[in-house]
């Protein structure tokens, strides 16, 4: 996997439905990284168990896996990093949250309008 940093994505700007318009380059270079953050099955269910609950700790994460402490940490920082999720150590421990206004932008880059009458 590359070592360059993931660019943060803006929620409030990016892109229309694809049903909509096809993205532009830049639109697609922008959103690309949340939706390569979320292709790893590791980083989908550690997303999916931070979405969970309101906050979460990294101990309860690494618990949960049969992969080392680093490991883990270098799956969250992919996350973060994608602006998929935001942590906030409290002493010895990180604890991690959902950035919902991410995944309200990825729903409806997703969302498919039904057409009338179905």
């Amino acid at each position: 996997m590359s070592k360059q940093a993931l660019p943060v994505v803006d929620p409030q700007a990016c892109c229309p439905p694809l049903a909509t318009r096809p993205l532009d380059a830049a639109q697609a270079a922008e959103i690309a990284p949340m939706f390569r953050a979320l292709g790893d099955p590791v980083r989908l269910r550690l997303m999916s168990m931070i979405a969970s609950v309101p906050e979460i700790c990294v101990c309860d994460l690494t618990s949960a896996f049969d992969l080392s402490g680093p490991t883990i940490s270098h799956h969250l920082k992919v996350l973060r990093e994608a602006g998929l999720v935001s942590s906030e150590r409290r002493g010895t421990w990180v604890w991690y949250q959902v950035k919902p206004e991410a995944f309200r932008q990825l729903g409806s880059l997703l969302e498919i309008a039904t057409p009338a009458g179905s």
